[in-house]
């Protein structure tokens, strides 16, 4: 009977963990939203779960160790990780291992990364054992931020970024959850071996890809008025801008070392994060 939990194993890091984890034959239970697209994997039950619906405590339940992958951006995200929280201790989960963000704080300039520290309090305040993964940006996806016209928009002036590859931090899942206890109480700053300014990070794009990429320096009236036509609420505008608002106020330019310790390997440059793409 599996009791160790993955939430997220829909998605890149989440699906990516469970397989590495299934693959060297430790029983899994996949908690997802949608059971029909729940990837197929030896060893793996399968259980749906929704952060906030009643039905997932008992689709917790018998499980030690939970993966919790932080939900989609919401202006409720905290409540519902909250309501997560709640559901594991009525379950009586051990340990909870939660993808975090660096930097997280109270009063953090990456406006997300303020949800992610609440989140931590909650944890904290459960009594549940703990571990906090506090992933830099992914660097697979400002592959993406640049859209069609392959152009990266933002305020982030000169400011250094040490984005993560998507693939480390899900390497770093998997090792934390295949010894739990080793790593209770931690928290853990997994970033690139390198901190880029966004016109190196388009450089990259180009010489990679093939495809010529740029990055354009916006003011902030500048930025609102690009994002406008996007229909999102004011929040969640003001949040995408604090992406670039932190890279340039040096809050992403930290290198960690912790993705080489914990993997015994260097972390995966940007170059090569993208080229696998």
């Amino acid at each position: 009977m599996a009791t160790l939990g993955i939430t997220g194993a829909t998605g890149n890091v989440g699906g990516r963990a469970a397989t590495l984890l299934a693959e060297g034959g430790t029983p899994l239970r996949l908690l997802v939203r949608d059971p029909s697209r729940a990837p197929q994997l030896p060893g793996a039950e399968v259980a749906p779960a929704v952060y906030g619906e009643e039905g997932t405590v008992d689709s917790l339940r018998g499980l030690d160790v939970v993966l919790m992958v932080s939900a989609h951006e919401s202006a409720d995200r905290v409540a519902e990780h909250r309501a997560f929280v709640d559901a594991a201790v009525e379950a009586g989960v051990r340990h909870l291992v939660y993808t975090s963000f660096v930097g997280a704080s109270a009063s953090t300039g990456f406006l997300l990364g303020r949800d992610h520290w609440a989140t931590e309090e909650l944890i904290r305040e459960s009594g549940l054992a703990h571990t906090f993964l506090r992933d830099n940006f992914y660097a697979e996806v400002f592959a993406e931020f640049g859209g069609e016209e392959r152009t990266i928009r933002g305020p982030a002036g000169q400011g250094r970024v040490a984005a993560v590859s998507r693939r480390d931090v899900a390497e770093v899942v998997a090792t934390v959850l295949r010894s739990p206890d080793t790593h209770a109480g931690a928290s853990y700053d997994l970033t690139g071996p390198e901190a880029l300014t966004l016109d190196e990070v388009a450089r990259i794009l180009t010489e990679v890809t093939g495809a010529a990429h740029r990055y354009v320096d916006e003011s902030m009236d500048e930025a609102r008025a690009s994002r406008a036509g996007y229909g999102a609420p004011d929040w969640l505008v003001e949040a995408w801008i604090s992406t670039y608002t932190a890279i340039r106020d040096g809050e992403l330019e930290a290198v960690s070392d912790d993705v080489a310790r914990l993997l015994a390997r260097p972390a995966t440059t940007f170059a090569r994060a993208i080229a696998a793409l």
